[in-house]
């Protein structure tokens, strides 16, 4: 067992109560019972995030809906499972979703897994959604570093050019300074 599927594992067995319900989604469901899981009317959260991230990295396209609402989630968990299994799943809307919950303003308190998970589909909406991220983090006390931050290495890792000039604004923040400098650094100067 990976380490993303048995962090979530132990995760819901707990929120679950270790219910022989639970156990089932988690191990042996196949895809058509875990996708009535994300139709049926009241299912809890942790059956609906289970089935999700399991039809996820199987790459059924009938988790997409589920993942993208996971993705958004209030609790940080919820957050990196779903980016996990979005990352896996090989929707082509995946990189438009993220870019559209990262770049939105009333949920920036829970971007930073957008924010990474852009980083690691390496899709055409991956710079222009960080960049705009970052361009709005560079508010002064702004409360979001932690996105900032992760806008800024993500840039780095993404290696392109359109992102000097935001990069370089974020030079003159104390808490994205040595960041910026070390993403400036990867991206190859245009001859």
């Amino acid at each position: 067992m990976d380490e993303e599927l048995r962090a979530l594992t132990e995760r819901l067995r707990q929120e679950s109560g270790g219910t022989a319900s639970f156990e089932r989604l988690a191990a042996d469901a196949g895809p058509g019972e875990l996708a009535a899981v994300l139709t049926e009317p009241g299912q809890p959260l942790w059956a609906r995030e289970v089935a999700a991230f399991r039809l996820g990295r199987a790459g059924d396209r009938r988790a997409f809906e589920a993942l993208v609402l996971l993705l958004n989630h209030r609790d940080p968990p919820r957050c990196a499972s779903a980016a996990h299994a979005l990352a896996r799943l090989g929707d082509p809307r995946t990189a438009r979703a993220a870019a559209a919950l990262a770049t939105n303003e009333l949920r920036v308190a829970y971007a930073l897994h957008p924010v990474r998970l852009l980083v690691e589909l390496r899709a055409p909406e991956s710079v222009p959604a960080l960049i705009t991220t970052l361009r709005r983090r560079l508010t002064p006390h702004d409360p979001y570093r932690r996105v900032a931050l992760a806008c800024v290495e993500g840039l780095g890792a993404l290696g392109d050019d359109r992102a000097r000039p935001v990069l370089s604004d974020a030079l003159a923040h104390p808490a994205l300074a040595e960041a910026a400098v070390c993403a400036l650094a990867r991206i190859p100067r245009q001859c």
